[in-house]
């Protein structure tokens, strides 16, 4: 496979081939990066990550209106993107209180970010509540009622929305599927659960219910299931007023529009996904009589996802004649632990001279105390040695943020690759950030 045809299927134009021979990443020489900055390294072009936050909310103005893009942090989070995501105008998603402190140290407006999780503590909410997050995504029924004592205490109203399991098959893997009834997440429709914490919570003192939020699940290739579940969430919406005159005005659908990683992947174009749900939700709402609420969606993965990548330096290359030749590089599970989860798979490139030829197929591994530190499974690669540099392609997303300090590796830094020019995002850490919790 040549660079031109990863390029044209895997998304990722912000790749290229400089007059070195060498990978570039937004103008940015990616082995000139891997020098500097040294390896593992994790590598985002900005502007593409920028542009992808355009094109959502560029078709969210020009097909629906009233509505509003969230970045879903949990794919990446640090200052700078939560930076980022404010100056292009998005709002956004967290789901603990780290992520919330991130949002709120890089000046993100407090009204415009939409707080989930399932098991949020008392002082996560208190930190929302005090800082007067605008939407908190409420999951069960003990959570409203510590959010209604915290708000008295405060003398105020706190504005919740509700998680709902709508029973949708989203034809993805189990551990990402979300939207069934058997889910740790939410109140679910078939049980009558949503309808009754609904109007139950309509009659606390302060809590101001606004919304449903439902999320089918991460990496869903096909539109249907999201028109399906917006369906299903506007029939909820139309019961509610005309049941109980519980009246809902903003529908959040959650996220999970999927990337291309492999050259099977067929997304559909994000702008499509806002065209189709927002035609779907107008349509739905007119037919159950109830005026068309704020939509609100939550890319995260497809934002930063093909707007990175990560650079290894290999060192042994082992090959156990007739079974497997293993490319063993300086990071693995410990900075994408995605394959030894769920068996996630990628493309991969040479820093230098990415468009050699292919010749060998080989096992690329990580440096951690396990058979299942896997970065890649029988890929076809140029000839590596030790010291070559290997690209993993579409690592912007569930890399950084899901990184560990296993085996105590530090974890890689991140750069920022900006109008051609890099600047650092995150620190590598080191072995005194290792110890410095330690007693």
């Amino acid at each position: 496979m040549r660079l031109g045809e990863v390029i044209n299927l895997f998304f990722m134009d912000c790749l290229g081939v400089n007059e070195k021979n060498n990978l570039t990443i937004g103008g940015a020489d990616v082995a000139e990066l891997a020098a500097q900055y040294g390896t593992p390294l994790y590598i985002m072009d900005e502007d593409k990550i920028r542009e992808n936050c355009r094109v959502y909310k560029t078709a969210m103005e020009k097909y629906y209106g009233n509505g509003l893009v969230l970045y879903a942090s949990k794919a990446f989070s640090c200052l700078h993107i939560c930076r980022a995501a404010k100056e292009e105008g998005m709002g956004l998603d967290v789901v603990s209180g780290g992520e919330l402190y991130t949002a709120l140290k890089a000046g993100f407006p407090a009204d415009y970010i939409y707080f989930h999780g399932n098991n949020k503590t008392e002082d996560e909410l208190r930190l929302a509540v005090e800082n007067n997050v605008g939407h908190i995504v409420v999951d069960n029924k003990y959570e409203l009622e510590l959010l209604n004592a915290l708000a008295e205490e405060r003398g105020g109203n706190v504005g919740v929305s509700f998680r709902i399991k709508p029973g949708i098959d989203a034809h993805t893997h189990d551990f990402i599927m979300t939207g069934q009834i058997d889910s740790k997440f939410g109140f679910a429709l078939e049980t009558g659960e949503a309808e009754e914490i609904t109007r139950y919570a309509a009659t606390l003192p302060h809590i101001d219910v606004t919304g449903v939020h439902c999320h089918i699940g991460s990496q869903i290739f096909d539109v249907a299931p999201f028109l399906l579940a917006a369906e299903r969430m506007i029939d909820f919406i139309g019961d509610m007023k005309d049941k109980h005159g519980v009246l809902l005005t903003e529908l959040n659908l959650g996220g999970g529009y999927g990337v291309k990683y492999l050259t099977d992947d067929d997304p559909v174009p994000y702008g499509a996904y806002i065209q189709s749900v927002a035609d779907t939700v107008r349509a739905a709402a007119k037919k159950r009589n109830v005026a068309p609420p704020k939509l609100i969606m939550e890319p995260g993965r497809s934002i930063t996802a093909p707007a990175g990548i990560t650079v290894y330096t290999v060192g042994a290359v082992k090959e156990i004649p007739g079974v497997r030749t293993y490319v063993s590089v300086d990071g693995g599970m410990a900075d994408n632990p995605r394959y030894i989860m769920y068996g996630a798979k990628y493309e991969a490139l040479t820093v230098r001279n990415p468009e050699a030829e292919r010749s060998k197929v080989v096992t690329i591994a990580g440096k951690c105390c396990e058979s299942g530190d896997i970065l890649i499974k029988d890929i076809a690669m140029p000839p590596l040695g030790p010291g070559d540099l290997v690209a993993v392609l579409t690592t912007g997303a569930y890399n950084y943020s899901m990184a560990s300090n296993y085996n105590r590796i530090p974890r890689p830094a991140v750069v920022m690759v900006r109008g051609g020019k890099p600047s650092l995002a995150v620190r590598r850490e080191s072995y005194d950030d290792i110890i410095k919790n330690d007693v």
